[in-house]
């Protein structure tokens, strides 16, 4: 009797993940997208409607989610409702730390110049060791956090030495702006915006202080697994984007500079200090993130060691990349 019961229960549950996975994959009827301030060609090809179109072919709508910054976006994925998503270095090595499941499934650019710590025009701060004392605005967890900490270590500066004041970007720009905060540890395009219109100086970015911050297109680990020509699909179309961007310099400008309201100037600079990519994540830039993990867990920034290499999954863009090159 036992053993029937057993039997039973073990066929109820067969069937009942069997009837999970097939709905799960029943399911799709809509992709939702996290999307940042960064001048990402994401935008162009949200701008256009290339995702839309191609998803549209299947049945799926399209959703759009605007964040101030990485770190939230990983609630999102946790909470099973992001999908798709564009952050930079820290905000993946705290999702992995915390448990999240998500995939890194290409690099969207190398980050030399994009993140930076800027001071006022004027300001008598001009080096990173006279940030001593000073109040800088940052937000916690994001790829600027990150950079402040290395920028700090690279000078020989102890972050207790620094006040840093935890603002997204919405609240830290005014604060920059008017005075309450003597620096900002921030990313494109506030960078160009800070430069170019208020004479704003960079203190420091990845080329002075010789480090990596790159940026990744990720994934949501339960998606990945139950729609993989769906996430072949997704870089695909952002493959397009950046190569239009590459090919329609003026254009993009344009696109940039309507869709987030900036001056076509600002825009032009944002793009001669960074490059958009959609390529495999090599070797050395795994090895940079796990230099950089290995730092925050011994600043206490993630509570235990991880290995980076876990959440990289190469699969997807080497398939998009061979068969672009095989259609040429």
């Amino acid at each position: 009797m036992r053993k029937w019961l057993f039997l039973i229960l073990s066929l109820l549950f067969l069937a009942a993940c069997s009837a999970e996975t097939s709905g799960e994959q029943k399911k799709l009827k809509e992709i939702d997208i996290g999307i940042q301030q960064s001048l990402s060609p994401i935008w162009i090809a949200k701008e256009k409607g290339w995702f839309e179109k191609a998803f549209k072919e299947e049945g799926v709508k399209v959703n759009w989610i605007e964040f101030q910054s990485g770190p939230p976006q990983f609630e999102g994925l946790a909470a099973g409702k992001l999908d798709f998503s564009q952050v930079g270095n820290s905000p993946v090595i705290s999702g992995q730390a915390a448990g999240v499941s998500f995939e890194e499934i290409a690099i969207t650019e190398e980050g030399r110049r994009g993140n930076s710590i800027i001071v006022k025009k004027g300001s008598p701060i001009k080096s990173i060791e006279d940030l001593k004392g000073k109040k800088v605005a940052v937000a916690k967890g994001s790829g600027g956090f990150d950079f402040l900490h290395k920028a700090l270590k690279y000078a020989g500066v102890s972050p207790d030495d620094v006040e840093m004041i935890q603002l997204q970007p919405d609240e830290a720009m005014p604060a920059f702006e008017n005075g309450s905060v003597d620096a900002w540890a921030i990313w494109e395009p506030f960078v160009s915006l800070q430069s170019l219109k208020n004479g704003a100086t960079v203190l420091a970015n990845g080329e002075t202080i010789d480090t990596y911050s790159p940026g990744f297109t990720i994934v949501r680990s339960q998606f990945a697994d139950s729609y993989p020509k769906e996430v072949e699909k997704f870089l695909q179309v952002y493959d397009k984007a950046v190569q239009w961007q590459k090919e329609n310099k003026e254009e993009t400008i344009a696109i940039y500079a309507k869709v987030k309201d900036l001056d076509p100037l600002i825009v032009e600079n944002v793009l001669n200090n960074t490059e958009a990519l959609n390529e495999p994540i090599t070797e050395e830039i795994i090895q940079s993130q796990q230099e950089t993990a290995d730092f925050q867990y011994k600043l206490g920034a993630i509570d235990k060691k991880i290995d980076v290499s876990e959440v990289v999954d190469n699969q997807f863009i080497e398939k998009v990349k061979q068969a672009s090159e095989e259609a040429k």
